[in-house]
């Protein structure tokens, strides 16, 4: 089975792919000559997950998944959430939207957040959708040169070292994108 993962996002992409059976081909976005920024308008992580897959869907034509992912702060409302990747500007910079999460929790007890991905899928006419959260503790100064985006300060709960401490594959077998493509493969396979 070929499958669109709309994304251009290398990491993820390694990251999925590691995670899928051998029997599903993944296509990236360039691999459909799709260039295109799909844009990220939703005010949900769920909204903007089934815009980029509807987009792959309705120009290529393609049975599609897409993801988004979002940082939830539980003493900033949520915060970062569907404005994770620019929360501290559209240069989408981790070190400048870490230092503004660091900084925001700064003398601040209550350190508790969660990391929350949301898979939709496209596939024969119908859509779907996937969450996964794996909840935690953002640190106060950023531990490790593994992952991206804010897992240098992510501590999941039940874990001593932040996901980019980690090894991809030790990551790849807990977080909150494993668990949503734990059950779009579960999904897949009826």
């Amino acid at each position: 089975m070929q499958l669109v993962f709309a994304s251009n996002n290398q990491n993820k992409i390694k990251e999925i792919q590691q995670l899928v059976p051998s029997t599903i081909q993944i296509l990236s976005l360039k691999d459909i000559g799709c260039t295109v920024d799909i844009p990220e308008t939703a005010n949900t992580i769920e909204g903007n997950a089934m815009l980029k897959a509807n987009y792959v869907t309705e120009q290529y034509g393609y049975p599609c998944f897409a993801d988004d992912s979002g940082l939830e702060i539980d003493i900033l409302n949520g915060e970062p959430g569907v404005y994770s990747a620019r929360y501290a500007g559209p240069q989408r910079n981790d070190d400048d939207n870490m230092n503004k999460v660091l900084e925001k929790l700064k003398n601040q007890s209550n350190r508790k957040a969660n990391f929350k991905t949301v898979i939709a899928l496209n596939l024969n006419g119908t859509q779907q959708l996937f969450t996964g959260i794996i909840n935690g503790t953002l640190i106060e100064e950023k531990k490790g040169t593994n992952g991206f985006g804010y897992d240098p300060i992510f501590v999941a709960d039940g874990f001593t070292q932040t996901f980019a401490e980690l090894s991809m594959e030790e990551k790849s077998a807990i977080s909150h994108r494993a668990k949503a493509v734990k059950q779009l493969i579960e999904f897949l396979h009826k």
